[in-house]
């Protein structure tokens, strides 16, 4: 746990650095940018001023031109060529300077002159130490204290031509300086750019003047209250609606059915359904008039002409988020059609792969060296395998794929499950061993470690095993993998399995006595094998008594409880119906004047415990004489 908290502390510490280094090329790669815009904003400032200085010069050397008399001919002539040179360059000056605003037309954003909520022009060139940005702020700003001054008077709009400018004037306030770029950005000559910004300004200003008359202002006081009335209106008529709807269910309660089920599983009775169908018509109605009064705020906005622009924003906020999607989802239109033929695809490669698990567990199909019972474990590592790759082969065509963040969450997540799991993942590896090893089956009678029972469940993480008292213990794979098994049922039905059990015999009885009995006790068991024949090892010759194993073959491995069982009381009966003592308890007692240790039950009935016997020399003599 510990190293999986210090990995995701490293993790993320890398992921956050690597954002710095990322933001920090950015802001390099921004300033860079920055650099090349402005050296080439001002090599069109440069040409602008190549332009100014020779057209100062033509306008000197006109000068000259016009004065010069008809004597001075040669003087005239070397001047009209000079002029010739300076118009040819400026040729070439203003087409280069057209190519430079061209390049950067893509690059340079435009600042808008707003004025009553409508963009007038543009502007992209700076003036001076003015940006275009600070320019259009300054434009806008005259533009409403002129607004508000009231009486507008569009004969005191006037343009005014200079050198390097035309301005625009009202009364005594400039309005705005319209240079040579600025008209070069619009593709137009001077003079003309300049008129045309002053129409529309003009066309704005007397529109502003009537917008906020007071007849107007007392119509758009109507229609707002108008818009009201239809407001209120509407959501009366949709509470009566969804009221009808909603009492036609409760009336309906009887022919709902027998509520939803999902196979067995009652998920709602018809009370529930009829409960979860009111309160999704409770939310749908408050969604409905929600939608009403949002969409009538954007109405009520759109009346007045100073919020206007809030009008705009309310839809905007609305109609951008669903043309977003919209296009999203139709852009992702080509993606989502090659995942559905992949997912297609692979779904008949797993049924064809299914197809032949199934043939070879009806054993329709054989293949050489392979068993029934690896169709299923194979047929499961193949699932995963070929579901992997199809992730692999989908996953470049999942949206958000190519982000930063979906890779890095990809990568952490892997991580995690990768340390995580690592327990479980070597359980799977170790039941997958298991499989291919065939070292039991279920239903098989099996010894692992000190466990011993019948195999009922064996799956990819454990295998479970219920002993002789029904108990099912559950053992990990990798413990069965560490540990030896012993199978008692694999040789079972061809071979049989060997029962065996020990018994000593005192060395007063004859071995082969001892042998014959034992193998008659056997044959006297249920479930033991008369062939091949039971039969004996003498497996030691102890101080007292001698060790006899008696063997036997059966072919009920799961019932070997029963079968020791009745096997040894076979064995006591046999021998106690013989007269011999089995001396596995270790006896230790004076013959003479002590009872057998047979049971009662098999004694004669004039049995009498014998009693001590001494004797002396002196009886020793008598007896002889």
């Amino acid at each position: 746990m510990v190293k999986i908290f210090t990995l995701s502390i490293s993790l993320l510490i890398f992921a956050q650095l690597n954002t710095l280094q990322q933001d920090s090329t950015s802001k390099k790669s921004d300033s860079l940018n920055t650099r090349k815009l402005n050296s080439e904003l001002d090599k069109v400032s440069q040409l602008s001023a190549e332009r100014l200085s020779d057209s100062l010069k033509r306008s000197e050397l006109e000068r000259r031109v016009s004065n010069l008399g008809d004597k001075d001919r040669i003087e005239k002539n070397m001047l009209m060529q000079e002029l010739s040179l300076l118009r040819k360059k400026d040729s070439v000056h203003l087409s280069r300077q057209l190519a430079q605003i061209d390049s950067l037309r893509g690059v340079i954003k435009a600042s808008p002159v707003r004025f009553a909520s409508d963009t007038l022009f543009n502007i992209y060139a700076r003036l001076g130490s003015f940006s275009a940005a600070d320019r259009a702020r300054a434009v806008s700003e005259r533009l409403e204290r002129i607004g508000d001054l009231g009486g507008f008077s569009a004969d005191s709009l006037r343009l005014s031509n200079a050198e390097q400018s035309t301005d625009l004037i009202y009364g005594g306030t400039l309005i705005l300086s319209i240079t040579d770029q600025d008209a070069l950005w619009a593709r137009k000559d001077r003079n003309a750019y300049a008129k045309e910004i002053s129409e529309k300004i003009a066309e704005s200003l007397k529109k502003y003047r009537m917008d906020n008359s007071w007849r107007v202002l007392l119509r758009e006081i109507l229609l707002t209250f108008l818009v009201i009335g239809v407001v209120i209106g509407l959501i009366y008529l949709i509470n009566k609606l969804f009221g009808k709807l909603s009492g036609r269910f409760l009336s309906a309660e009887s022919r709902l059915g027998k509520g939803i089920k999902i196979k067995n599983y009652e998920l709602l009775d018809p009370s529930r359904q009829l409960g979860a169908l009111k309160v999704l018509i409770r939310v749908i109605r408050y969604l409905v008039i929600l939608l009403v009064v949002y969409l009538a705020f954007p109405v009520l906005f759109g009346i007045f002409p100073f919020t206007r622009d809030l009008s705009e924003n309310l839809l905007n906020y609305i109609l951008s988020p669903l043309k977003k999607i919209g296009t999203s989802v139709w852009d992702y239109v080509p993606n989502l059609m090659t995942i559905l033929v992949l997912l297609a695809v692979f779904r008949y490669v797993i049924k064809f792969v299914r197809f032949l698990k199934t043939e070879i567990e009806r054993g329709k199909l054989t293949i050489p060296g392979f068993y029934k019972d690896w169709a299923n474990p194979t047929y499961q590592i193949a699932r995963v395998l070929i579901l992997a790759f199809m992730l692999i082969v989908i996953f470049p065509y999942l949206p958000g794929s190519d982000s930063g963040i979906f890779k890095g969450v990809s990568v952490f997540i892997g991580v995690l499950f990768t340390f995580g799991s690592a327990g479980a993942l070597g359980n799977v590896v170790a039941g997958l061993v298991l499989t291919y090893m065939r070292a039991f089956k279920i239903g098989d009678r099996v010894k692992i470690g000190e466990v011993t029972g019948d195999i009922i469940e064996k799956t990819l993480l454990v295998t479970r095993v219920r002993t002789i008292q029904n108990e099912v213990v559950s053992i990990p794979n990798s413990a069965v993998m560490n540990n030896h098994t012993v199978n008692y049922s694999i040789e079972a039905k061809e071979k049989g399995l060997i029962v065996n059990t020990t018994v000593t015999i005192g060395y007063d009885v004859p071995w082969r006595t001892v042998h014959q009995l034992l193998i008659d006790a056997a044959l006297a068991t249920e479930l033991i094998e008369a062939e091949p024949a039971p039969y004996v090892l003498q497996t030691s010759l102890d101080d007292y008594y001698v060790s006899y194993r008696l063997n036997a073959h059966t072919h009920s491995p799961n019932r070997q409880a029963v079968i020791y069982s009745a096997l040894h009381a076979n064995i006591q009966d046999e021998f106690n119906r013989a007269g011999v003592e089995i001396m596995s308890p270790h006896y230790k007692a004076l013959r003479d004047g002590n009872a057998t240790t047979i049971p009662q039950d098999y004694l004669p009935g004039d049995y009498i415990a014998p009693r001590f016997r001494t004797e002396s020399e002196e009886n020793k003599k008598e007896t002889k004489n």
